[in-house]
């Protein structure tokens, strides 16, 4: 009505004008005209708050089964209109999804495509994750996610998938635990990075929270973790990677690291901030941080909280009971063997300490007396005492 009106209005003005209206009068008119159609398009409060919550669940994607939902439930649940009419199967879903998978030929493709798929419908991610372990696994995890990892910035589309939390956040991160726990729910597991060694790779800064997203999908595919309980976090203290500092595309902070008290400060924040919104049950994984924080925030924690460092101690877990299954063919004891690591870093020094705890318990020894069998090597040669000067 109201732009039939004013279009009548401005056929009168032109034709007295001799079909010409001018600029001056045309513009205001034409904002009062989009200002009142504005006004009466605005939906009443209620529905755009159904609207709003509709499209806000499906945005989750532990709720989200897309074309699985019957119409029964779109109906109920007033999800009608924000999807196409037809319905699939969530097995026809997981078949779609698995050959569209198997046409993907390179690996970040392949695993994009299922960070894609995990972000909109987790439940189809762990069955094809579940179903087809050994072909998914090396698309989720290593090797594929240490190039995720460098490519990280330019594959970031926003996903809201974890917690971003840096130095900024410095007094008020357990503020924020306490919103993602609102709006998420309670968390049993949290898996946290401050990027300083991602695998081999070095220190990759924001660009590392590949790790904890993919380790997590670990836990839930292979331990049967519930995924709504599961939290990955990066703490981003900054980057010494000069490249990455140049990078235009780089989303974390363009600083160089942050080290002392002031780093240990934020670390212990974080830590006491997950106790206190989540219970001092909730398990915390210290995963590729640098050697100078590994073990002495290890050290430091092990007794104040649940936690441990997947590549210090979860990598020692497994070395140490291959080496024990092996005994069963070599008919040798543990104790009769002298051990030898070439490298030098969180996990062979992990690997190490932990067969020389096995041998003082298989055999009484004192820990320096079992640490006597066992030798490292690294790049500049055999470890010793007498290499702490340099």
């Amino acid at each position: 009505r109201v732009l039939c009106l004013v279009d009548s209005f401005i056929t009168s003005v032109a034709m007295g004008r001799g079909g010409a209206v001018d600029s001056w009068l045309l513009c205001p008119v034409l904002a009062v005209c989009w200002f009142l159609v504005g006004i009466g398009s605005v939906p009443s409060s209620s529905a755009m708050a159904t609207s709003s919550g509709s499209q806000q669940r499906l945005r989750d994607p532990i709720f989200n089964r897309g074309l699985a939902f019957p119409a029964a439930f779109r109906e109920k649940n007033a999800l009608v209109g924000l999807m196409p009419a037809g319905e699939r199967s969530f097995e026809v879903q997981e078949e779609l999804a698995l050959a569209n998978f198997r046409q993907k030929r390179e690996p970040l493709d392949k695993y994009s495509y299922l960070q894609g798929i995990q972000n909109v419908d987790e439940r189809l991610f762990f069955a094809l994750l579940t179903k087809h372990t050994a072909e998914c696994m090396p698309y989720v995890y290593t090797p594929t996610v240490g190039a995720a990892c460098q490519a990280w910035s330019e594959l970031y589309l926003g996903a809201p998938r974890g917690l971003y939390l840096s130095i900024n956040d410095k007094g008020r991160i357990t503020e924020i635990l306490r919103r993602y726990a609102a709006e998420h729910g309670q968390v049993k597991a949290i898996v946290v990075t401050d990027g300083e060694r991602i695998l081999g790779l070095g220190d990759l800064g924001a660009n590392g929270m590949g790790i904890p997203i993919g380790k997590l999908a670990l836990y839930t595919a292979c331990a049967g973790v519930d995924p709504a309980g599961c939290l990955p976090v990066h703490i981003d203290v900054g980057t010494n990677n000069d490249k990455l500092l140049q990078d235009k595309f780089y989303v974390g902070l363009r600083q160089e690291r942050l080290r002392g008290p002031e780093y240990d400060a934020l670390i212990d924040e974080f830590v006491q901030g997950c106790k206190s919104v989540f219970g001092p049950q909730v398990l915390v994984q210290f995963e590729d941080f640098g050697n100078t924080n590994a073990f002495r925030l290890l050290e430091h924690y092990q007794d104040k909280a649940c936690c441990f460092n997947d590549d210090i101690q979860g990598t020692a877990a497994v070395c140490l009971a291959g080496i024990l299954a092996s005994t069963r063919i070599s008919g040798r004891e543990l104790a009769e063997n002298n051990f030898l690591f070439l490298g030098a870093g969180e996990a062979g020094v992990g690997i190490a300490e932990l067969i020389a705890m096995a041998i003082c318990k298989e055999t009484g020894k004192s820990v320096e007396e079992a640490r006597q069998q066992i030798w490292l090597i690294d790049s500049k040669g055999l470890v010793h005492q007498g290499r702490l000067a340099d």
